[in-house]
């Protein structure tokens, strides 16, 4: 928990923190709903993407698709069943790229794109650097709308949440890789109430906000009590367990309840550098273009 509350603090500069949360515990006491204003703000901010050097990959086809009169950019490469990369929160579809390469070789469409308020596209409802995981979720589905039926996905981060979401409103890959998920968010409030200094008044009417922001009960973002509301396809999780961002914890939970999972605990990599982990990217390829049957994977 400490790690990922030094995570949280990176979004305040160091000068601010100790003011905002001395800010914060004030509102606690006095005025708890302006606090939970606040809160709200932060937590629906969207952090600056700090991209790193593009993979050498041949450039792409561009398109664009409408989600409620917002434009949403992507990039497709290659041809045969279709695999979706999505990013997580704060991140891009440049981030995605390290799997590009291998799916085209493999014999697949790869298909990226920004989520609003991301990357190249355009702002999202909330305003500049603001969105939801519902709003993400539209984004995934309208993609998936012009670029037909998802053979896989392949997610990381919030775009887990995201990813998971499509699914309760019927998006049906035939398999999923999940990346370093955050499929319990509650214990996150926590973390970051912690770091902000405002307790339980401030949290829970930010929670009460955020839910009211995204159009769906809070509950529709904790993961694993929804698995059987959902045709769940066999699932692949990877999770550094000193991932600074995403707790390891809700990997392990989400693959104790999903029918056919397996969930690879990977080191030394982190959050982020996980999508370039070379091992990372060969067993996610391979899982997505294995021949194997579904009940010949290995349940957890």
């Amino acid at each position: 928990m400490s790690s990922q509350k030094s995570t949280i603090g990176r979004f305040i500069q160091p000068l601010q923190l100790g003011a905002t949360r001395a800010a914060f515990g004030t509102l606690e006491r006095v005025a708890p709903e302006w606090g939970a204003r606040w809160a709200e703000h932060l937590w629906l901010s969207v952090p600056r993407f700090k991209g790193r050097t593009k993979p050498d990959i041949p450039p792409g086809e561009s398109f664009t698709v409408a989600v409620r009169d917002r434009t949403v950019r992507g990039t497709m490469w290659g041809s045969g069943p279709t695999v979706y990369l999505v990013h997580g929160w704060g991140g891009a579809s440049t981030q995605m790229l390290p799997f590009v390469s291998p799916l085209v070789r493999s014999g697949h469409r790869v298909v990226t794109f920004d989520a609003l308020s991301h990357g190249a596209s355009d702002p999202g409802e909330l305003g500049p650097r603001k969105t939801t995981i519902t709003e993400m979720s539209r984004a995934l589905t309208a993609v998936v709308k012009k670029h037909g039926q998802p053979h896989a996905l392949i997610a990381h981060s919030v775009g887990c949440n995201s990813t998971f979401y499509a699914l309760r409103g019927g998006l049906r890959p035939g398999r999923l890789v999940f990346l370093a998920p955050m499929a319990q968010p509650t214990p996150m409030t926590m973390v970051f109430a912690a770091t902000l200094g405002f307790g339980e008044r401030i949290r829970t009417g930010m929670i009460r906000r955020v839910a009211q922001r995204a159009g769906a009960p809070w509950e529709d973002f904790d993961l694993p009590p929804l698995v059987t509301r959902i045709a769940p396809p066999p699932l692949l999780a990877f999770h550094d367990p000193a991932d600074r961002t995403t707790r390891y914890a809700d990997s392990v939970a989400l693959a104790k309840v999903w029918p056919e999972a397996e969930l690879v605990t990977v080191t030394g990599v982190g959050h982020r550098p996980i999508l370039r982990d070379p091992d990372t990217v060969t067993r996610a390829v391979d899982f997505v273009t294995t021949k194997e049957t579904s009940a010949e994977l290995k349940a957890v």
